[in-house]
């Protein structure tokens, strides 16, 4: 079975080509990051708009990139939510088209359900990982920090963000500093050359005894420490940071790491299981893989990470998800197949 997966959520535009095997052919991604760089996030129109550009030559790509033509396509899979709803229906509206016309299923794929299973893919070109029930994901992105447990055919909230996901403070906190967007890249490299246990930042534990995260008070005790220096928010060389700021910036990226690996920890000790996945766009972050890794390695936890290739947004792991969800439910109705802004991880389409 050869898969056509597009996604358009938010400021990415892809289409990719995998067999049922996970085998990725393509993934073709065009990012409009450098339009919304100018207003320091992403703008829903522009989004749109680009999609609307990008669309077209991203999909002759990844056919032509994977040797294939579109006659060969068995199915088609394609974000549905959550996202920006403008952004949503051009790709998901395209692939409503494509599989009308072709005569073949079509499965609605949730964004964070995507990257949840990302991980067990390969951006080498080999065969996808086998899936093994149940493990624990963790989806930590722009806009989501999201806590799971994944059974064969369930997928189990067991935590997410109060406020600010990490993502979001990472690129509000860089813009502040006038770092740029994203944040998150170049907040990692700063990272890398400080001392992350300097200043004593906020670690974020909601009150009320659940598992739950809080970013905004990270958010705004770093606000404050950028007042008390003097630091304007005018565009700044990352390279010639005081060791004051780089010592800063690598503390606000360890109370990060350090909020998602004690919500792991209290969730792995209640629960037992023996895998955790990592996925999404902080997946990247190089202090959050190796402190995973560590932590995996010595409870005797298999921590599986993404190919940083595979963490941003991609049609890869869409196409992947619409798999997955197609052996366990088969097509979705024509009917039923809507896009929606909102889709909380582990709640059904309709």
């Amino acid at each position: 079975m050869l898969i056509l997966g597009i996604e358009t959520s938010c400021d990415e535009t892809s289409v990719a080509l995998i067999e049922d095997s996970g085998r990725i052919l393509s993934n073709v991604i065009a990012s409009s990051a450098e339009a919304h760089a100018l207003y320091g996030g992403v703008v829903p129109e522009v989004a749109a708009r680009a999609h609307l550009e990008n669309l077209p030559g991203t999909f002759e790509q990844a056919l032509k990139a994977a040797g294939v033509t579109l006659g060969d396509v068995s199915l088609v899979g394609a974000t549905a939510g959550p996202g920006l709803i403008g952004a949503l229906l051009v790709g998901f509206s395209a692939a409503k088209a494509l599989a009308f016309a072709r005569g073949v299923p079509l499965v609605t794929v949730n964004h964070l359900e995507g990257h949840l299973f990302s991980p067990y893919l390969r951006a080498g070109g080999d065969p996808a990982r086998p899936v093994r029930y149940p493990f624990h994901g963790l989806v930590v992105s722009g806009g989501h920090a999201e806590l799971v447990r994944v059974e064969d055919g369930r997928i189990v909230p067991i935590a997410r963000t109060r406020d600010d996901a990490p993502g979001e403070a990472f690129d509000k906190v860089a813009r502040r500093a006038g770092l740029g967007y994203p944040g998150g890249p170049v907040i990692d490299r700063i990272a890398a050359r400080g001392d992350g246990a300097r200043f004593p930042l906020p670690v974020g534990r909601p009150g009320d005894g659940t598992d739950d995260f809080s970013f905004s008070g990270l958010k705004t005790a770093m606000l404050r420490e950028f007042e008390k220096r003097g630091v304007t928010g005018e565009k700044v060389d990352p390279d010639a940071l005081s060791r004051d700021h780089v010592d800063l910036f690598a503390s606000f990226q360890r109370a990060i790491v350090t909020a998602l690996l004690e919500r792991v920890e209290t969730v792995h000790a209640r629960e037992g299981i023996r895998t955790l996945a990592l996925s999404g766009g902080v997946a990247a972050n190089s202090e959050l893989r190796a402190t995973l890794s560590a932590w995996g390695e010595e409870r005797g936890v298999e921590v599986l990470l993404p190919d940083r290739a595979l963490t941003s947004d991609n049609a890869a792991m869409i196409a992947w998800a619409a798999s997955l969800r197609f052996r366990r439910e088969g097509p979705t109705a024509f009917r039923d197949a809507n896009a929606r802004s909102r889709w909380p991880l582990g709640q059904p389409a309709a």
